[in-house]
């Protein structure tokens, strides 16, 4: 399947961490809206201090691929 839309704009932690808010809000029920919210924050927080860019990108790659997961499911 192909990535969601927009996928390949996001560049950045914070753009990352903006389109998966955004993908969270097209789930079809409120329970599971809020747990993928609190997943999105918590692991934003874990990795804040993250400053290797090869790393950074690893971590957008796999978050893009994760969401394309739980959307399609």
């Amino acid at each position: 399947m192909p990535p969601l839309p927009n996928a390949e704009l996001v560049q950045s932690s914070v753009q990352l961490y903006r389109y998966l808010l955004r993908c969270c809000k097209q789930l079809p029920e409120e329970n599971i809206r809020q747990h993928y919210r609190h997943a999105i924050r918590q692991s934003f927080k874990v990795h804040a201090d993250e400053d290797n860019p090869e790393r950074i990108q690893q971590i957008i790659k796999r978050a893009i691929e994760d969401a394309d997961w739980v959307m399609n499911k």
